[in-house]
């Protein structure tokens, strides 16, 4: 297990399939699903199968960390196939190819894996994806053909791991330098409509939130976090955030007005009270701690409480107080994804489990193993399936029974 080296992905998440029994169904069409949060809808599910839930389909893909976008029984991730990094679109119920669309060389990595690092975005009948080395397509959800296709030239270290926000008609991604920090395009032609700043690129997708009836962009970038409006892209805030190997990766929570970051490498966490200022934005200090340190994987939060696998081990954090509530110890890197008031856990070598999410301790209700090899990739609830991956297969299993 690698440390100071450690490859900053980012570990997706979504999926959105035909209607199970008893089971709430909506589609998931971009990283951390519709509302950004790494919460399913997914209701009616069970959580305590006495053995590994039913396999309905695998495929192998090729080499990737992205996760997957669901929407009308077609599911969207990525791989390598030929020497390129590969979109796929898949029948959700069945793991059937119904197109691919190859759109860069294939991104390799010694490190921590190869291939592309985003999850597809879906939205207006286009599927939006940025690839390792910076090409970023907008392709026909009917047939994978590309509508329009931009390259941005100023990838960190471990190559582009955002996904593509697609926010009101806008397609916005971390570019990096003179691409624009945060860039822009009109999500049907690829015009550039704005950028902000010309700080490094991060590992973060941008991320949106609303406060006072306005809507923002946080930018979590290689050395600052910044937020920009979403209309005009004009910077209201930014702050300094300097982790090492500017490994600033995982995905921003904003909640009842307050902003929550972390990092991993021993940086830690902040939480932030935004207000208006005239035309800018301030952010006062809640609390700062190192008692979440999230090198790639993401947060949710539930009733409260912040729940995570960081670089250590899977935690419960009061949210406005960073107080730890439990910590479940040799679990780092997990994935962590949240439906029904269950959490449901893969751990980075393939063991799924699950549990209430409460602060009062981690207690799993059922455990087994789905998986093998590297799993860092955010597993997702949609219509009664579970979505997981490693970094070549897809694994679809049934949550119903």
């Amino acid at each position: 297990m690698r440390t100071r080296t450690q490859l900053p992905l980012l570990s997706m998440m979504v999926a959105a399939l035909p209607l199970a029994a008893n089971a709430h169904s909506a589609d998931w069409p971009n990283w951390r699903g519709p509302n950004h949060d790494g919460i399913s809808s997914e209701t009616g599910l069970r959580v305590d199968w006495e053995k590994a839930p039913n396999q309905l389909w695998e495929r192998n893909v090729g080499d990737a960390f992205s996760s997957f976008a669901c929407v009308d029984g077609r599911l969207y991730t990525c791989g390598t196939r030929g020497g390129k990094q590969v979109l796929y679109c898949l029948a959700a119920d069945t793991g059937q190819v119904l197109w691919e669309r190859p759109f860069e060389k294939e991104y390799r990595d010694r490190q921590g894996g190869d291939g592309t690092r985003g999850t597809p975005t879906v939205a207006g009948g286009h599927v939006y994806v940025l690839g390792g080395h910076g090409r970023l397509i907008c392709c026909n959800i009917a047939n994978g053909d590309v509508v329009w296709g931009k390259t941005l030239k100023n990838p960190p270290r471990w190559g582009y791991s955002g996904s593509v926000l697609i926010e009101g008609n806008l397609a916005i991604v971390s570019a990096g330098k003179d691409d624009g920090a945060l860039v822009a395009f009109d999500k049907k032609t690829g015009a550039q409509v704005w950028k902000c700043g010309d700080d490094l690129a991060g590992y973060a997708t941008p991320y949106p939130f609303t406060l006072d009836e306005q809507r923002f962009i946080v930018g979590f970038l290689g050395k600052v976090a910044l937020i920009a409006e979403a209309d005009t892209g004009r910077e209201v805030w930014r702050m300094p955030w300097v982790t090492d190997w500017d490994v600033n990766a995982s995905s921003p929570i904003f909640h009842d007005g307050h902003l929550f970051i972390s990092s991993g490498y021993g940086h830690g966490c902040i939480l932030l009270k935004l207000a208006r200022q005239g035309d800018k934005l301030t952010a006062t200090t809640v609390w700062e701690s190192t008692v979440l340190r999230n090198k790639f994987q993401s947060c949710v939060l539930h009733e409260g409480h912040l729940y995570a696998a960081d670089e250590k081990e899977l935690k419960c954090v009061e949210f406005l107080s960073g107080t730890e509530r439990w910590k479940q110890p040799r679990t780092p890197h997990a994935t962590v994804l949240l439906a029904d008031g269950h959490l449901y856990v893969l751990t980075e070598k393939g063991t799924l489990l699950t549990a209430a999410a409460v602060p009062g301790g981690f207690e799993p209700v059922a455990k087994a193993k789905v998986l093998d090899g590297r799993c860092w990739t955010v597993p997702v609830l949609c219509n009664g399936r579970l979505y997981v991956r490693n970094l070549e297969r897809v694994v679809c299993l049934d949550m119903t029974e």
